[in-house]
């Protein structure tokens, strides 16, 4: 099933949600309406801040969309799949707003991916995080310079090797994936809006400023990231992954 976008302004503040039935993975299409969505924050000039959320009390979000995977059958699909993830981040850091995360359950994947592209996370005690790609017989190529920026290279390395291990919420929070730990989603959400709501009236000019800093040394990742994506698409088929992507359909 398809997912969706949406997008809801209220004063200065942009909120940004995503949904998908699979536990809010990602299919091409919807990576492609949240990369043309965030690019067409920026026309606004209206929008000081984004808050980047997913629905449901389930999963924050679960990455790519293993069906999809398992319908690539050339190198050029699966370049197109994931450089999908590639134009959520590329939008994410080029994004003239600063983009506030709300993290709310497990994330694994490209999910963390987006976690490490936000400028700033609130999370609760249930989320979870894991790179579970090289369990597939692929690797955290694309979503690899975002998350090695958040956490370094060490933390990317002991979450990468260590595919089937759920690192819990402390543990991110240690890291600096999360920014701010909370134990409920209501406390969590209280002190998302408080935040919000300040820094939204902050000088626009000093924001974009800071966003441009915090972002500093990426300028390559218009082609490392499209470079990332042709590995991950030529893994993708593999016989490996192809036997391992349909075990994990069955379990």
């Amino acid at each position: 099933m398809e997912g969706k976008i949406s997008v809801e302004i209220k004063e200065n503040i942009a909120t940004v949600s995503f949904y998908n039935p699979a536990s809010n993975s990602f299919p091409s299409s919807q990576l492609q309406l949240l990369t043309d969505t965030l690019y067409d924050l920026n026309k606004n000039k209206s929008v000081v801040l984004i808050i980047l959320k997913s629905e449901g009390e389930g999963a924050f979000c679960a990455g790519a969309s293993f069906d999809e995977l398992l319908q690539v059958t050339n190198l050029e699909e699966g370049n197109r799949f994931f450089s999908g993830f590639a134009n959520v981040i590329n939008a994410m850091r080029k994004s003239n707003k600063l983009i506030v995360g709300r993290i709310h359950g497990k994330a694994v994947g490209g999910g963390v991916g987006i976690m490490a592209a936000c400028d700033y996370t609130f999370a609760t005690e249930k989320v979870a995080v894991k790179l579970s790609e090289l369990a597939i017989g692929i690797g955290p190529f694309v979503i690899e310079p975002a998350v090695s920026k958040k956490i370094g290279k060490a933390a990317m390395a002991e979450m990468t090797l260590a595919a089937t291990e759920w690192k819990s919420s402390q543990w991110a929070f240690d890291k600096g994936l999360i920014s701010k730990l909370f134990h409920t989603t209501e406390e969590m959400d209280n002190n998302l809006s408080s935040f919000s709501k300040q820094l939204a009236s902050f000088n626009p000019e000093a924001l974009y400023e800071m966003k441009k800093v915090i972002w500093e040394g990426t300028e390559d990742w218009d082609h490392l990231l499209y470079e990332r994506a042709a590995i991950s698409g030529r893994l993708v088929l593999s016989e490996f992954t192809r036997n391992a992507l349909n075990e994990f359909k069955k379990s």
